[in-house]
């Protein structure tokens, strides 16, 4: 059962008047029965997209996206289906009612009270900042120029030295033990009692796109006080590799500029809101992660990388820059002078300072041929093939065709080799990238017949997608290991974060013809007789199938054995095989 009852939808679109929800993002002018504005997702002169009050949809005819108002929530906001139900409710003051499922309704409730609680935590080292204890935090940031204002719209807070103050809070409001446990706002030692993660540091809340505060970073005070920083561990609410730092400030600027700026640390970004960047975003890491730059590309075909220029720095920009240009961004990278980061730059050159190093931003591509360049001396044999190797690495990524072969003209230019020479090496490393991405698949079903589950997995991939990509989260590479559509379902179960409307056709885009004309043919026939749910669990079964086998063979060979030690082993061997049993049995019935 889904986590709200189909009745309280149906209330929620009754209720929520589709043109007042528009026109939060787009001026609308009347046209007969309908409305017509500007599309918000394409860029258009001449109005093509349509309003519907009386039908409750919209659609647009220039680039073909429409739906009910709960959809264009889900488009406009970034949102998932659940938090699209939740924004709306909230915007048309509707209780959200409690989930129908047991199981849910306990995920669920424990999730918001770890929502609640990093929201409390928040508050109180706001309050503990600006009360006298904070002195020292205050001393800091007015030491690199952080305002006022800018503590106050990042809601910078101060954690004090003692051990358990904001555990006696928390407790006060009613918060359990193994709640703040689980949040990462409480630590423990075995034997030993509770006490804060966070003490005597500058607290710099991390929030998700739509603003609820998921977890901490914090910054020591003392020099002597190790780890400098101190980020919150990853939680059922948080996951560092799929959080931009920042983005619920900025994406707004972020889509109404076109261009994102990203940066590496909390202060990097702290400055570049004061001067006047506002679509700027932090990897708080060395380098983006896979489903980072996917959640960026939701709001942005362009990003500036505006990374520290030491050698870790350089590095990261190359390894974010290989990333994004994967994705199909347009990438630039703003060169900044030795020994600055964005934080130094704009305190020592002003806004304007910075702002001109990101107008004067090098494409990616060049950046990285003048940098790799640098490091090696070309008109030594050796240099020259390793310095090809890489770049060839790095053409095999490029997803257009025109471009790779303008990185040819420019490669072949910075090792002194022909052209031709160069292009012809680019287009076997990108056939080669692609048969290597999709070889297991190339001849979907020829090689080993595909189960049943396997069929109804890829089917609802293409009929129910919103259902299947969500459903599909729960598999490992275990479950998907020697499947014919493994590289298929790999490569769906990477779109985890992209909009629903958009995974089959970015899907398509990754497979080869054989695959798609697979996909195709069979989303074409009838809804299959099992449900995704026992596809999913065929899967599992298989793969405790195995371990079973294997674990009989293993109590085989300990039979054999008269050695002291095999009684042992043997013991814990059918402890294991009496727990796969039960879950097997489980699964089954």
């Amino acid at each position: 059962m889904g986590l709200f009852p189909q009745s309280f939808i149906d209330d929620l679109k009754s209720q929520a008047d589709i043109v007042q929800v528009v026109q939060d993002y787009v001026p609308l002018k009347s046209a007969g029965s309908s409305y017509k504005g500007l599309c918000p997702f394409h860029g258009e002169k001449t109005p093509s997209f349509h309003v519907h009050r009386d039908k409750g949809f919209f659609h647009c005819f220039g680039c073909g996206v429409g739906g009910d108002v709960l959809k264009f929530v889900e488009l406009q906001e970034k949102l998932g289906f659940q938090d699209a139900v939740r924004h709306l409710a909230q915007r048309f003051g509707l209780q959200v009612p409690e989930p129908e499922n047991e199981q849910d309704a306990a995920a669920e409730a424990e999730r918001e009270a770890l929502l609640t609680a990093h929201e409390a935590a928040t508050e109180y080292f706001q309050h503990q900042l600006a009360a006298p204890g904070g002195a020292s935090a205050r001393e800091h940031l007015e030491g690199r120029d952080i305002t006022e204002a800018t503590t106050g719209q990042l809601r910078l807070g101060f954690a004090p030295a003692t051990r358990d103050g904001l555990l006696t809070h928390l407790r006060a409001r009613g918060y359990s033990d193994e709640l703040l446990v689980k949040s990462g706002l409480a630590a423990s030692k075995e034997g030993r009692p509770l006490i804060d993660r966070f003490r005597n540091r500058l607290v710099i809340p991390i929030a998700r796109d739509g603003g609820s505060v998921i977890a901490f970073g914090a910054r020591a005070l003392d020099a002597e006080q190790l780890p400098k920083y101190l980020n919150s561990p990853e939680t059922v609410i948080y996951s560092k590799a799929r959080t931009l730092y920042g983005l619920n400030l900025s994406k707004r600027a972020i889509r109404s500029a076109g261009i994102a700026v990203l940066v590496e640390g909390y202060f990097d970004l702290a400055q570049a809101l004061q001067a006047d960047v506002p679509q700027v975003v932090a990897s708080c890491g060395t380098a983006v992660s896979e489903s980072q730059v996917k959640l960026l590309k939701r709001f942005t075909s362009k990003v500036i990388v505006s990374f520290d220029p030491d050698p870790a720095g350089a590095g990261a920009s190359a390894r974010s820059g290989e990333l994004l240009l994967a994705e199909g961004l347009q990438v630039n990278v703003a060169v900044l002078d030795e020994g600055e980061d964005p934080d130094t730059c704009i305190r020592n050159r002003g806004a304007e300072g910075y702002k001109e190093k990101l107008r004067t931003s090098k494409p990616y591509l060049e950046y990285l041929l003048d940098r790799e360049a640098a490091q090696r001396d070309l008109t030594r044999g050796d240099h020259q093939r390793e310095f090809l190797t890489r770049m060839l690495q790095v053409a095999a990524r490029i997803p257009d065709a025109a471009s790779r072969d303008l990185f040819a003209d420019r490669l072949a230019h910075k090792a002194r080799v022909l052209e031709d020479v160069v292009r012809t090496e680019i287009r076997k490393a990108a056939v080669a990238r692609r048969t290597t991405l999709g070889d297991t698949v190339g001849q979907v079903g020829k090689r080993r017949p595909i189960t049943t589950a396997e069929k109804g997995i890829v089917w609802a991939l293409v009929r129910e997608t919103s259902s299947a990509m969500e459903a599909m989260q729960s598999l490992t590479d275990e479950d998907l290991a020697g499947l014919t559509t493994a590289p298929i379902l790999k490569t769906a179960r990477a779109l985890a974060d992209w909009p629903s409307e958009s995974v089959l056709e970015t899907l398509r885009q990754r497979l080869s013809t054989q695959e798609v004309a697979w996909i195709d043919r069979l989303g074409q026939e009838e809804r299959p007789a099992t449900s995704l749910a026992y596809c999913l669990g065929a899967l599992r079964q298989r793969v405790l199938d195995r371990r079973l086998a294997a674990i009989n063979d293993e109590i085989a060979r300990c039979l054999e054995q008269n050695e002291a030690t095999a009684s042992t082993t043997l013991d814990a061997l059918m402890k294991q095989k009496h727990a796969l049993a039960t879950e097997l049995e489980s699964l089954r019935s």
